[in-house]
C-alpha cells in the first residue's frame, strides 16, 4: 500500500501539471497538500500531453481532471505508487505507459462535449421549389451523393418527383469503399477500419451502396432501365440535374480524422439522437478537422494487402455495368483504381496521429468551463 509520501507526491505531480508542467510521473518526487480526490491517470496524462502541445486554458485543466473515461476501456486507474493498496480492481499504472487508446477514450468525450455545446452553423433558408425543376434520385457513393442532394435542395431542387431519373454516383472502387466507411463514421457509426474492412476483402464482397450494378438493377427494377444514368464524370451531373453552376463536392478528411469522428460519434451517440449526431459530426466537426497545420493529412486508402480484391471487383463492376447497357457518363475504366495508388497506400489510421488531432481540437476549444453535474443528455429528455 501506497503511504502518505505517495500520495502527496501524486499531489505534487498534479499542482505542477495544473501549472502547465510536462515532467512524467516516473521523474517527479516534490509533494503536496493531499486534495479531495485524485484524477484518474488518464485524465493526468492526458492533460500532460495537452501541456507539451500548447497552453491549455484553466477552464480546459479542469474538464480534463473532471472528466471520464466513456466506452469499453479500462475504468479510471491509480498512480503506481500513490495508489490506495487495494487488491480489487486494475492495477496502478505509469501514466506515460498507457497505451494511447486510452487518452484518446478520454479526450474524445470532451470533443463531443464541445460540440454539443457550440452546436451547428445555421442553415440558409430553402430556396422556393422550383416547380419545372429536372426530377432526379442520386445513389450510390454517400460522400458524392449527400453533398450533392443536400446543395441542390438548398437551391429549391430537392430529389424525387413523377418521372425521376436516377443518377448512381460513383468513382474508383477503392475510393468508394473508403468513402462508405468515412460516411458511417461520420454518420450511424461503424467499426474500426481494419475491423470493418476485411472481412469484407476476404468474402470478395463490396458495400452495397457502392456496388453500383446492384444498385442500377434495383432502380431498373422499379423505375426501367431508361431513366437509370452512371455518373463516373463529375463535370456531367450538373447538365443531368438541370443546374448550371457546379455542384460543391465535400473534402475527404484523412485517415486518422475520420477515425476521430467515428470515436467521437460513439460519444455523441450517448448525449443527443441520431440524427443531431450526423449534424454535429458533418456539420461542425468536419470543418474543423480540415483546418490547420497539416490538415488534411493522409487520406484513407485500402491498404496493398487488398489492391488483387480492389482491382477484381472493380473490373468485374465495370464490366457488369457496359454488358447491361445502363448509359455511363464517364469512361468506365475509372472504376479501377490504379494500382500503384494501392501499392503506395498507407496503413489508415495510426493511435498517435489520431490522439494528436484531438489535443489540437481541445486546445482549440478550451474555453468551455468544467460542467461537473449530472445533466440529462438529450435522449434522456426525449423519453
Amino acid at each position: 500500500m501506497a503511504g502518505d509520501d505517495g500520495r502527496r507526491r501524486a499531489w505534487g505531480w498534479v499542482a505542477h501539471l495544473r501549472d502547465g508542467g510536462t515532467t512524467p510521473w516516473a521523474g517527479w518526487h516534490a509533494e503536496a497538500e493531499r486534495g479531495p480526490y485524485l484524477p484518474g491517470a488518464q485524465q493526468l496524462e492526458l492533460l500532460r500531453r495537452l501541456n507539451l502541445a500548447g497552453r491549455p486554458s484553466a477552464a480546459l485543466v479542469d474538464r480534463v481532471l473532471s472528466a471520464s473515461a466513456p466506452g469499453r476501456g479500462t475504468p479510471d486507474l491509480e498512480l503506481v505508487g500513490a495508489d490506495s493498496g487495494s487488491a480489487f480492481g486494475p492495477r496502478p499504472v505509469d501514466p506515460a505507459q498507457l497505451p494511447e487508446v486510452e487518452l484518446t477514450r478520454v479526450a474524445s468525450s470532451l470533443v463531443a462535449d464541445d460540440l454539443v455545446t457550440a452546436g451547428t452553423p445555421a442553415l440558409r433558408e430553402p430556396a422556393f421549389v422550383r416547380p419545372w425543376r429536372t426530377r432526379y434520385r442520386l445513389v450510390g457513393d454517400p460522400w458524392l451523393a449527400d453533398p450533392a442532394r443536400d446543395a441542390l435542395t438548398a437551391r429549391g431542387r430537392p430529389p424525387g418527383g413523377r418521372g425521376a431519373v436516377v443518377l448512381v454516383l460513383g468513382t474508383d472502387l477503392a475510393t468508394m469503399v473508403a468513402d462508405v466507411w468515412t460516411a458511417r463514421a461520420f454518420g450511424a457509426g461503424v467499426a474500426s477500419w481494419r475491423e470493418w474492412l476485411d472481412p469484407l476483402a476476404r468474402a470478395r464482397s463490396v458495400p452495397p451502396r457502392v456496388d453500383l450494378p446492384r444498385t442500377a438493377t434495383a432502380w431498373a427494377g422499379r423505375v426501367g432501365a431508361g431513366r437509370v444514368r452512371v455518373v463516373l464524370d463529375p463535370a456531367a451531373l450538373p447538365r443531368l440535374v438541370g443546374v448550371r453552376r457546379s455542384l460543391p463536392a465535400r473534402p475527404r478528411p484523412s485517415a486518422d480524422a475520420t477515425d476521430l469522428a467515428r470515436r467521437v460519434g460513439a460519444v455523441l451517440g450517448i448525449l443527443v439522437l441520431p440524427q443531431r449526431r450526423t449534424e454535429l459530426l458533418r456539420r461542425s466537426l468536419l470543418p474543423r478537422l480540415l483546418e490547420g497545420p497539416g490538415a488534411p493529412g493522409a487520406p484513407l486508402a485500402v491498404p496493398p494487402q487488398h489492391a488483387d480484391w480492389a482491382l477484381d471487383r472493380a473490373a468485374r463492376m465495370r464490366d457488369d455495368l457496359t454488358g447491361a447497357g445502363y448509359a455511363v457518363h464517364g469512361d468506365p475504366d475509372l472504376l479501377l483504381p490504379r494500382r500503384e495508388d494501392l501499392a503506395a497506400a498507407t496503413a489508415g489510421p495510426t493511435e498517435s496521429g489520431v490522439l494528436e488531432l484531438a489535443l489540437r481540437l481541445l486546445l482549440g476549444s478550451g474555453d468551455r468551463p468544467a460542467d461537473t453535474s449530472d445533466r440529462p443528455t438529450e435522449r434522456e429528455g426525449h423519453r
